[in-house]
């Protein structure tokens, strides 16, 4: 029987052996793509997990297909600029349980339309560039990090999905207002506008500054009274 007639004949039985061979080929070529220290698994999208990996800093040779990936558990200090601009399949990116302390202006950019999870939590993070999530249409966590409360993080947070909720979980190591460290960001937003302080503290130098001339003025006048009557 001709191999043809054979296909012809046994249809069903020749398209799930293309279809077992198709994904042997895709499993074969995520696995030989998978970074160092990482396992990749192909089942309906590329899940590519480096946790407890010992990573000093996150892989530049991630397959472009990554739609899940867990950097969790790792010695990780920083977030490059554009770092994940070709993971454009890209959902969930968990980064907790590092020592994080720099995510630069433009980490996220390429998957901040794509992105459904940012775990950041459990990291060193005290301050970022207000822009850094201004993009992000996901999720994000940011608990247990040493974050210092003012202006910067107020724009942070200002725009983002869920931002109440994330409020609430930062707590401020430091603050720009001593008495808002140790209390909620959320806490410390309502209590005080903190991208006004400083305008604040200027229009209190202006009305000191003009009373003081204004008492210079009244005094001068009473003496120049005084000094013509006598």
């Amino acid at each position: 029987m001709k191999l043809m007639d054979l296909f012809l004949a046994r249809p069903l039985s020749m398209y799930f052996l293309l279809q077992s061979f198709v994904l042997l080929i895709l499993c074969f070529h995520s696995a030989s793509m998978c970074p160092k220290g990482c396992l990749c698994s192909h089942i309906s999208s590329l899940n590519v997990s480096c946790s407890n990996a010992n990573l000093k800093e996150i892989p530049k040779d991630l397959p472009p297909e990554t739609a899940l990936l867990y950097l969790d558990s790792n010695q990780i200090r920083s977030v490059p600029n554009e770092i994940f601009k070709d993971l454009h399949q890209l959902k969930v990116l968990n980064l907790s349980k590092n020592v994080i302390e720099s995510i630069e202006e433009q980490a996220f950019k390429g998957v901040a339309d794509t992105l459904q999870t940012l775990d950041l939590s459990n990291n060193k993070i005290k301050s970022v560039h207000k822009d850094t999530f201004s993009k992000l249409k996901g999720r994000a966590q940011f608990s247990d990090n040493p974050w210092h409360c003012d202006c910067t993080l107020q724009q942070v947070l200002h725009g983002m999905p869920s931002n109440h909720e994330m409020a609430s979980n930062i707590i401020c190591e430091t603050a720009a207002l001593k008495e808002h460290t140790g209390k909620s960001f959320i806490s410390a937003a309502n209590e005080a506008d903190l991208c006004n302080l400083s305008k604040k503290t200027t229009d209190v130098a202006m009305l000191v500054t003009m009373f003081g001339w204004f008492t210079m003025v009244i005094s001068y006048v009473v003496y120049y009274v005084r000094q013509n009557q006598e």
